[in-house]
């Protein structure tokens, strides 16, 4: 099984590159607008879609990512929608690779099977959930590498030599190394010390690694690309959002284009790191 996740990382090594990982959350400020905002990802630069599921608990989300999930939550926005939202995203792209990433209790609610059915079917690449340790691989883990769907998990500064092997044992698309202990948005990542854990994780696999979690610039996104598969960005583009928003929380005309501006210019950063490289 061959997933867009693995072409398009298979695509950027031939080109010599990192790829630029962005993160929205699924229904902000609205269905109509957030779908505009993730049809303009790719456009700008973005390799790789991350889509947020709003959650009432999001226990590893800092303030930024939080509020944007109680804006999409009041709103309306469900895991039903957010697959719509998928649905009508791949009518007019079938090759960028798109993950939905949030926390398990509402797939559970929604049931495994007719999730993981629904979500091959609507167009979604991969899965990033936060709350499942390996030790539950069973529950979702297991039926969605079977289902054709790539399960992406996270790697922390915590997570030591003896505990990687358990952590990377049924993990497909790419590992996702959280660059800071906390929660997002909530410190710089050091590029240096990235580099390092980097390096150790590769010697248990052969997966790309890609980098979040403290990246809000095209500088800082260029540092982390150089030692990293991948650099993800997610805080910064909601809150370019979110800044961009009326008095009442509501998207204006400056909202789509905000996101899709600073994407565009990680996205240089990103890509400036392939001639540094060089």
């Amino acid at each position: 099984m061959t997933t867009r996740i693995d072409t398009r990382f298979a695509d950027l090594k031939s080109q010599g590159r990192a790829a630029f990982v962005t993160y929205v959350m699924a229904g902000d400020p609205d269905p109509a607008t957030s779908l505009e905002i993730v049809k303009a990802l790719p456009k700008s630069g973005a390799d790789v879609i991350e889509l947020g599921i709003p959650f009432t608990d999001p226990m590893a989300d800092g303030p930024s990512i939080q509020a944007a999930g109680l804006r999409a939550l009041k709103v309306g926005m469900t895991l039903k929608k957010t697959l719509e939202l998928v649905r009508d995203f791949r009518k007019g792209d079938n090759v960028t690779p798109l993950v939905l990433m949030g926390y398990y209790n509402p797939i559970y609610i929604y049931g495994v099977d007719k999730f993981l059915a629904d979500a091959k079917t609507s167009g979604v690449d991969g899965l990033i959930i936060v709350d499942l340790p390996p030790e539950e691989d069973d529950e979702l883990c297991i039926p969605a590498l079977k289902a054709g769907l790539n399960f992406i998990r996270l790697a922390t500064p915590t997570t030591d030599d003896k505990r990687l092997p358990a952590v990377l044992a049924n993990t497909s698309g790419f590992v996702y190394y959280v660059s800071i202990a906390g929660i997002t948005g909530a410190a710089a990542a050091d590029a240096n010390v990235v580099g390092e854990a980097v390096a150790r994780i590769k010697r248990h696999t052969r997966l790309p690694i890609c980098v979040g979690f403290g990246i809000r610039t095209p500088e800082a996104a260029r540092a982390i690309a150089e030692k990293a598969d991948g650099s993800v960005v997610g805080t910064a583009l909601v809150d370019a959002l979110k800044n961009s928003l009326d008095a009442e929380g509501r998207a204006t005309a400056k909202t789509v284009n905000a996101v899709a501006e600073l994407t565009a210019a990680l996205a240089q950063g990103v890509k400036g790191a392939q001639q540094a490289a060089e």
